[in-house]
């Protein structure tokens, strides 16, 4: 392990709602069941990569399962799990081989694209498994940031990028360009065919994708969460 790099952690979640009759989409009402993870520096070098299924809520909700947005993945996951591509386990142990993974590799920064809906989903997992004993998911300590904060401040306001979204009709309903990760994944590959895998730890490795890229431009950008940007 080279000390004189600045390792970052990566991280996505896939999550089912505890109430399905909420129409609005809150970190509140998620839990996590797929938590990926990398580690990473910010040229998106990956130095290692976590899969895990959330086995408290994998298997123990299964209910809640169901109405998972993805819940057709569900066999495939289970083939994945048995041929140890993904690994079964407590959220303890999720949260115990990360807390590891930042010791070791003396990381201060944790990243996901909208943060917000992971931070909270990941928190409101913590204390639905816990019953509130722990509150939170993540280690005091480190910087929580967001590369769609970054990605506002350099990507969408390039020119190319405003061109390439208005030609591909990458648009909100306001009119502004998409910021998701999978349009702005497409940019950076160049190609609009490009589908978002929708699992864990691979939308991990295009979201690492999205760090480097804003990090290659040398632009000033708001990176932490709390940070107004």
């Amino acid at each position: 392990m080279d000390k004189r790099i600045n390792y970052k952690l990566v991280i996505d979640t896939e999550t089912c709602p505890l109430d399905r009759t909420l129409e609005e989409v809150t970190p509140q009402n998620m839990f996590a069941y797929d938590v990926g993870y990398a580690i990473v520096d910010k040229r998106g070098n990956v130095y290692k990569t976590e899969s895990f299924i959330v086995a408290d809520i994998f298997l123990d909700e299964k209910e809640l399962m169901k109405s998972a947005y993805y819940a057709e993945k569900i066999p495939k996951y289970w083939d994945e799990i048995k041929s140890g591509k993904r690994v079964l386990t407590s959220l303890y142990n999720v949260r115990k081989t990360m807390l590891k993974d930042i010791a070791d590799y003396g990381i201060k920064e944790i990243y996901a694209h909208n943060m917000r809906f992971d931070y909270g989903n990941l928190n409101n997992t913590q204390r639905w498994v816990t019953k509130s004993q722990y509150r939170y998911f993540f280690p005091k300590g480190v910087e929580i940031c967001d590369t769609l904060k970054m990605a506002r401040d350099v990507i969408a306001t390039m020119p190319t990028y405003i061109r390439f979204c208005t030609e591909n009709g990458y648009l909100t309903k306001s009119g502004q360009v998409q910021l998701k990760a999978e349009t702005i994944y497409r940019f950076i590959l160049k190609d609009t065919n490009f589908i978002e895998s929708h699992t864990g730890l691979e939308d991990v490795l295009i979201e690492k994708e999205i760090l480097a890229y804003c990090y290659r431009q040398h632009k000033k950008m708001t990176r932490k969460l709390w940070d107004r940007g």
